[in-house]
């Protein structure tokens, strides 16, 4: 009897990146394979300049490669158009930056709507509804109306985790997620990553840190733009 091959949210195969900046040329990716299963937990690890956030870029769209193949939910970003592939990752891919990227003026709960905004999801009061129920789910049900400097680092990072939840992604992907946050602060964030994976969300993140990329079953550990080691 035949194997079934378990179904795949990313799939990289062969690809390469470099970057040129007038007639110099950097290989930030050199032949990368890598393939995630639908539900998996996986972190990237490696030192600075290793490629792992290259990879993260090429798998959100954010980027494109020089040469092989990105296919993402099914699909291959790569044939997508800026518009198609900006709807499709607003609506697919839910990302939690370092530096939390919220915007100052808005407070938590117009911060954790602004992702539905963007792709038309629901009327208005769902979308507060959906908004509120995962902030709720973050901890932060009694801090809607709060800016994000009347907010902590760690709370401020669990508005961003709210809001890449906002239009129900199928892949959350998290670069150097707890960078800026005190080690008791990340432990909190990653119990709650571990909580999504548990409900069935794939979660993708990239740290420096092998303490916390061991909080994932699975890391792959990259280097000099190739994957070192996978397990």
């Amino acid at each position: 009897m035949g194997t079934t091959a378990a179904p795949g949210i990313i799939d990289l195969r062969g690809v390469e990146k470099t970057y040129r900046t007038g007639a110099l040329e950097y290989p930030a990716l050199r032949g990368v394979d890598l393939h995630v299963e639908l539900g998996e937990m996986v972190s990237l690890i490696g030192p600075s300049g290793s490629g792992k956030s290259t990879v993260l870029n090429l798998i959100t769209g954010i980027d494109r490669p020089s040469a092989g193949s990105v296919e993402v939910d099914g699909r291959d970003i790569t044939s997508l158009s800026e518009e198609h592939l900006a709807t499709w990752r607003g609506r697919r891919v839910g990302i939690v930056f370092q530096f939390f990227q919220l915007l100052p003026t808005l407070n938590t709960l117009e911060n954790a709507i602004l992702p539905m905004e963007f792709a038309g999801i629901g009327s208005s009061r769902e979308r507060m509804e959906r908004a509120t129920r995962n902030l709720e789910l973050v901890g932060l049900a009694d801090k809607l109306r709060h800016l994000p400097s009347e907010l902590s680092g760690g709370e401020q990072q669990r508005v961003a985790i709210a809001r890449a939840m906002a239009c129900d992604p199928v892949l959350l992907v998290g670069d150097e997620p707890t960078g800026n946050l005190d080690t008791e602060t990340a432990s909190k964030m990653f119990d709650l990553l571990a909580r999504l994976n548990d409900e069935g969300m794939t979660i993708l993140y990239v740290t420096h840190d092998r303490a916390l990329a061991s909080r994932a079953p699975r890391t792959v550990a990259i280097r000099d733009g190739r994957v070192e080691s996978d397990g």
